[in-house]
């Protein structure tokens, strides 16, 4: 049995789950998420909770277990607390700023490049050199954390780059100067 699928997924105060057949709707202060189960696996309520459970013992059943327990507990953080990532913009001449919906960065390229966020996520430039992502989707949130960083991921010599806050670069050594 699956030491992850098996724990019991306590519901706050304030969110409701309705499960139609494979899909889980999950309501709460933040907003509204929707995910379909993978087959074979099934979710139950229980007094003050979720239980995730699976229908057949076959090796894929076992192995979605866990997986599916953790995005139906992800999406019932996601609509109480929230997810947010921070991205830090490390270079001479990084920075970001927020024009209308759309994020602009300077990141070393002759051109702005425009980024336009998804509907559900919020975005805030608090200072040039950060950029704070919030969602209620943990999946969507790192996914759009992943695409900016993927714009000028940091490079090992000088560590310039979009990084995750707290994010450590293995600097390497450059050139030495060999005399003759």
């Amino acid at each position: 049995m699956s030491r992850v699928g098996k724990k019991p997924i306590t519901l706050p105060a304030g969110v409701k789950v309705e499960i139609k057949d494979d899909q889980i709707v999950v309501n709460g202060p933040r907003g509204r998420v929707s995910n379909r189960l993978p087959s074979g696996i099934t979710v139950e309520q229980a007094e003050g909770g979720l239980i995730v459970n699976r229908l057949e013992e076959t090796p894929q059943a076992r192995a979605l277990h866990g997986l599916a327990r953790s995005l139906v507990n992800n999406m019932v953080v996601g609509v109480t607390a929230g997810y947010t990532r921070v991205l830090e913009l490390v270079g001479v001449g990084y920075r970001a700023a927020m024009q209308g919906k759309n994020l602009v960065l300077n990141v070393g390229f002759s051109h702005p490049v425009v980024v336009e966020p998804e509907e559900t996520l919020e975005i805030e430039v608090p200072k040039a050199t950060q950029i704070i992502i919030k969602g209620i989707d943990k999946q969507q949130v790192g996914n759009f954390a992943a695409k900016i960083r993927q714009l000028q991921p940091p490079e090992p010599y000088k560590g310039k780059g979009i990084r995750y806050e707290g994010e450590r670069v293995r600097r390497k050594v450059g050139k030495t100067g060999i005399a003759t």
